[in-house]
């Protein structure tokens, strides 16, 4: 018998592991009312639902409530291997090269569709084409081969490849699964026009900034309790938490430290604070001068102390040695990770031909404000200290839509020299993060490229067992790009929410997705 997930718990169930204070109010006018939850966002979204079209978190989000994966991982400290079957029963790995996924029968998606075998080719080969924005990792396509022996089977087979498909594991969890029949009007056609997922919650329209979805009374494990999601975008931080403040918003998000301290010991609020998936970096434009010599890129990172952006982030950031979060499969404490050394940044802009920072174009440091925390406060820190290394920088504050507009690498370099972004993924993949920025067939934001590298990237992910992997993500890939500095990964993202105390049932993923399909006002 399908019952819902065992993770699926109250808030008050949860609190050990979201650190949420379980105080409940005995009534609710959202209770008396039917009000769905209200979700205030802190990033805007593209208009396009292409699940492949775009790498912003909101949608990403967005996209939790309503399609469907084919595993969750919860990507605990406490228990980092833990998975929970969703629409697949089983994923077994037959050999080195071979998986085999047995789906759930019986279940459909939002227009009436049969979630079948086909749906999940379909998604696997189209996610991972060159020309999608937000490629899907084992691509290309031809890297690997996907059969349905029937349609509740599926094979994966990278033996073309020559990587172990032991990948696809740690990926069920990642790509949401798309209707086959939505995927071959193309991605100008429904894919782009609305969402269509398997998941508790079914999208109904775009308002402006208000994404409104409802609750999909088909739903496998069950319809959900409350009527649906209103998501919106609200880019102004006051503005989320005088609304949690007065009652009209249910869950807020990427709270500042001030607003923790607001907020804590509220009656009617809990606070969910957990380490996540996501690190925060200072991204080089490695395609261009002057920061395509590595020499630069380690000086700059030497001029930085990051023990300053701590005390300014205070609770919303958590301190990091690697290029992944510590919760991703490979993580490390780096020996070699560059830590602040005026003495050694002043002697690598010696080498680099820079003495003192002599000679160095005007350099831009592009952020963004309103968004992620203290961004612009730990921007200007970042600035003074390099400025006082003797790189001319200068800060370049962007409204959330303006920077997400100026992030990527382009033909000849992206915009400015350097960019401060972070990278969540819902799943415990590390090459999410290190193959989607640092090989050269994927220059997403620093451009890297470094046939060094691009060996590493091939070897850990053709490597027969993920013990063999970890080994060599440990001991040599992070290490080496340690030393070649294409980024430097400020801190990990503690994500903390305030959520209405009356609100149960909600989990939340370290990536920043809530499962809502438990959710009640009590």
């Amino acid at each position: 018998m399908i019952t819902r997930r065992s993770i699926l718990g109250s808030v008050g169930a949860a609190a050990a592991m979201t650190q949420i204070d379980p105080q409940f109010f005995i009534t609710s006018a959202y209770a008396q009312t039917g009000e769905p939850i209200i979700f205030l966002s802190a990033e805007n979204i593209t208009g396009n639902w292409d699940p492949t079209a775009h790498t912003t978190l909101s949608q990403k989000n967005i996209e939790a409530y309503v399609m469907g994966y084919l595993s969750r991982t919860p990507m605990r400290p406490e228990n980092p291997d833990e998975t929970n079957m969703e629409l697949a029963e089983s994923i077994t790995l037959l050999d080195g090269f071979r998986l085999e996924i047995k789906l759930r029968p019986g279940i459909t998606f939002h227009d009436g569709e049969p979630f079948a075998a086909k749906d999940v080719k379909a998604t696997f080969e189209y996610g991972a084409q060159p020309d999608r924005p937000a490629q899907w990792y084992p691509g290309p396509t031809d890297s690997f081969e996907v059969t349905t022996p029937d349609d509740m089977t599926v094979i994966v087979d990278t033996s073309k490849g020559g990587y172990a498909a032991s990948l696809f594991i740690f990926l069920a969890s990642y790509l949401p699964m798309m209707s086959a029949k939505d995927i071959a009007a193309g991605p100008n056609g429904p894919l782009s026009q609305r969402l269509n997922g398997t998941g508790p919650f079914r999208f109904v329209e775009q308002r402006g900034n208000d994404t409104v979805l409802e609750a999909y009374p088909d739903y496998f494990l069950g319809a959900p309790k409350v009527s649906g999601v209103n998501y919106s975008f609200v880019g102004d931080a006051t503005t989320r938490i005088l609304s949690m403040l007065n009652g009209q918003a249910s869950i807020i998000e990427r709270l500042e430290p001030e607003q923790i301290e607001t907020l804590t010991g509220k009656p009617n609020i809990t606070l969910s604070k957990m380490v996540s998936v996501e690190n925060k970096y200072l991204w080089f434009r490695c395609s261009k001068p002057p920061f395509d010599n590595p020499l630069l890129r380690k000086a700059a990172c030497h001029a930085i102390d990051r023990e300053i952006l701590y005390e300014v982030l205070g609770e919303s950031g958590s301190p990091s040695k690697n290029f992944i979060s510590p919760i991703k499969f490979g993580y490390i404490d780096l020996e070699n990770y560059p830590e602040y050394d005026p003495e050694e940044c002043q002697r690598l802009l010696a080498e680099a031909g820079y003495p003192n920072g002599e000679g160095l174009p005007e350099l831009e440091y592009i952020t963004s404000v309103g968004f992620y925390p203290k961004t612009k406060e730990y921007g200007e820190v970042i600035t003074a200290l390099l400025q006082e290394q003797g790189f001319p920088v200068t800060l370049n504050v962007m409204e959330v839509a303006a920077w997400n507009e100026n992030l990527y690498d382009r033909e000849g370099g992206g915009p400015g020299h350097m960019i401060d972004c972070g990278w969540s993924t819902g799943s415990p993949e590390p090459d999410l993060v290190l193959r989607t920025h640092f090989h050269s067939s994927s220059k997403r934001i620093c451009g890297l490229v470094d046939p060094d590298v691009d060996a590493l990237l091939d070897k850990e992910r053709s490597a027969s067992t993920l013990e063999e992997r970890r080994r060599i993500i440990q001991e040599e890939l992070t290490p080496m790009l340690a030393d070649r500095a294409p980024a430097l990964s400020l801190f990990t993202s503690v994500l903390v929410h305030a959520i209405r105390s009356d609100l149960e049932g909600l989990f939340l993923y370290p990536d920043g997705a809530i499962d809502a399909s438990d959710a009640a006002f009590i």
